[in-house]
């Protein structure tokens, strides 16, 4: 498993935080998915033969936020 955080953009209040969690947990290979409003970030396990880092920024931005890793 590997594991990865995304900054969000465009998250204001719980429910987008809901529906950023719910893409993410779609994603096949996705094993988990931890998303705050404050910091705006998605901390996401998956396995790496299944996804990347680039499938789970897309589903993030066809759901209408912005997401960038974390380069931290």
């Amino acid at each position: 498993m590997e594991t990865t955080t995304l900054k969000i953009g465009g998250m204001t209040c719980m429910g987008c935080v809901s529906s950023v969690t719910k893409v993410l947990k779609a994603v096949p290979g996705v094993s988990d998915a931890q998303v705050t409003l404050t910091p705006s970030q998605a901390s996401v396990q998956y396995d790496a033969a299944l996804t990347n880092v680039a499938k789970l920024k897309l589903a993030v931005e066809d759901a209408g936020y912005d997401a960038n890793e974390d380069a931290a």
